[in-house]
C-alpha cells in the first residue's frame, strides 16, 4: 500500500479517469476516502469487482495488504443492508479480526462466534472460524438469511489434507446469491483454482499480485557464522 504523495499534482488525463472512477464505483470511492493510504492496483481491481456484482480470488503474499478487499465487502454489506460473514482458519484470528471491526464499525454491527464465544450472533456482520459456518450450513440456521458476502480469510486451506474438505463443503453449499471473497497467500495454481470457483460460484474475478513489500531474505548458519 503506497503513502499518499505530498505534493505530486495530477495531470488533466489522470484527474478525468480519477473523477470517472469517482462516478462508476462510489462506494469503493466512499471507502477509500478514510484510509490513511492509496489503495494499490489490485485492491483497486478486485475492490471493483465486487463493487460491479462479482465474486474474488484474491492471491497476494502475506503483508500485501489482501485483508483491505475483505474489509471493502463488510463496507458493502452494511451499505446494503445485508450481512457479511467474515470466516478464518482459527480462533485467534477470528477474536483478532473481531477487534478490528468493532474498532471500525462499532460493538452493535459486529458479532464474533467460534467454539469458546458467542457475540451479538445476530449482528449485520459476523466473524466466525470456517468450522462454525459449515455447521450453520447444514443445520439451516437462519442466521444465514440476508447473507450478501462471505470473506474467506486463508482460502488456500482448502488445500489442507485434513480440514480442506470444510472449506469446500462451505463454497459449495452456500446460496448461489452470496458473493464468495477468497483471500489467499500466492499460489501456483492462482488461475486453477479461480476457474474451480468460476464453476462452482458462478462470475469470480481473479486477481494475482506477487509483488511482496517485504522482502525474504535467506541465510545459511553453519559453525555459529551466517552466510548469504
Amino acid at each position: 500500500m503506497a503513502d499518499r504523495p505530498d505534493s505530486a499534482a495530477p495531470t488533466a488525463a489522470q484527474a478525468y479517469a480519477a473523477a470517472r472512477r469517482r462516478a462508476e464505483f462510489p462506494r469503493l470511492t466512499a471507502f477509500a476516502g478514510v484510509l490513511s493510504f492509496e489503495l494499490d492496483p489490485f485492491q483497486v481491481n478486485a475492490c471493483q469487482a465486487l463493487e460491479n456484482g462479482h465474486g474474488v480470488l484474491v492471491c497476494a503474499p502475506t503483508g500485501a495488504g489482501k485483508t483491505v478487499v475483505g474489509e471493502f465487502a463488510v463496507h458493502l454489506a452494511l451499505a446494503e443492508g445485508r450481512k457479511c460473514f467474515y470466516t478464518t482458519p482459527i480462533k485467534a484470528l477470528s477474536n483478532q479480526k473481531y477487534a478490528d471491526l468493532v474498532a471500525r464499525h462499532g460493538e452493535k454491527a459486529v458479532g464474533l462466534l467460534t467454539g469458546d464465544q458467542s457475540i451479538n450472533g445476530n449482528a449485520q456482520v459476523v466473524v466466525m472460524t470456517t468450522e462454525v459456518l459449515r455447521n450453520m450450513l447444514y443445520s439451516g440456521s437462519s442466521t444465514v438469511d440476508g447473507l450478501g458476502y462471505v470473506v474467506m480469510d486463508e482460502i488456500h486451506y482448502l488445500a489442507d489434507r485434513f480440514r480442506g474438505a470444510v472449506w469446500e463443503e462451505v463454497i459449495l453449499h452456500l446460496p448461489q446469491w452470496v458473493r464468495v471473497v477468497g483471500l489467499s497467500a500466492t499460489v501456483s495454481n492462482a488461475e486453477e483454482f479461480g476457474d474451480w470457483l468460476i464453476e462452482v460460484r458462478g462470475d469470480t474475478t481473479v486477481v494475482v499480485d506477487e509483488h511482496r513489500p517485504v522482502p525474504l531474505w535467506q541465510h545459511m548458519m553453519v559453525g555459529g557464522q551466517v552466510f548469504d
